[in-house]
């Protein structure tokens, strides 16, 4: 995952930059709104962190642009004032959070995670009604799935599984966090049962299971879907 960084404090670019690296993130930053705003357009980024008050371009023009440019990449909008308006404005120029500053590193990160989760800019498969991967290809209007052009069956959960596992692709998931998000909190099947939907899925759509290129072990955490 790649995170632009616009902020103008050094401090907190360096702090903000070393956590979100150690969790993982590819983070970019820029310490102005016009460098802020050309590095979005030019380059993409799976969330945007930026700053209300920054030289040259401030953070509400640098919001607004991007989404008149058609960039729908979620922004967390970083603010000192805490008066509902300023928040209100951010909301409606097309932010998709904010944070008032000062903040708990912990608190962004929740936040960071949740914006991810429910990003529709973070995949394809949410922006376009057919995904594609090495000859496999699905659906998601028809929840139909090809292989070198053939129909696939998948059941229900097989393909909610692999619906899931493309929209939030790159990120690594745990058995536990997949019974969650695909079974549901109400459900009660075992790890176990993650563990034989992936290898269905694997039997099914990859060229070797048993050295699977897009659906991938990550031994210790759980699965990722990689492309």
């Amino acid at each position: 995952m790649k995170i632009l960084l616009v902020e103008d404090e050094e401090g907190l670019i360096l702090t903000l930059t070393d956590r979100l690296q150690s969790e993982g993130f590819d983070v970019v930053s820029a310490n102005d709104g016009e460098k802020g705003f050309e590095t979005a357009l030019s380059d993409s980024f799976d969330l945007i962190i930026l700053d209300v008050m920054l030289p040259k371009k401030n953070g509400y023009d640098v919001c607004r642009d991007l989404r008149q440019k058609g960039i729908a990449t979620p922004i967390l909008m970083l603010t000192a004032k805490g008066e509902t308006i300023d928040k209100v404005l951010g909301l409606k120029l097309g932010a998709d959070d904010y944070l008032t500053k000062p903040f708990e590193v912990i608190e962004l990160l929740a936040r960071i995670e949740a914006l991810l989760r429910r990003s529709p800019s973070n995949s394809q498969a949410n922006s376009a009604e057919v995904f594609r991967f090495g000859d496999a290809s699905v659906d998601f209007k028809r929840a139909e799935v090809f292989k070198e052009n053939a129909p696939v069956e998948l059941s229900a959960m097989e393909f909610k599984l692999l619906q899931f596992l493309i929209e939030n692709r790159g990120r690594v998931h745990s058995r536990n966090e997949l019974l969650d998000e695909v079974w549901g909190y109400d459900a009660m099947p075992s790890t176990r049962t993650v563990d034989v939907h992936i290898a269905w899925l694997r039997q099914k759509l990859e060229t070797n299971p048993k050295h699977p290129q897009f659906i991938q072990t990550v031994h210790g955490f759980g699965y990722k879907f990689v492309v």
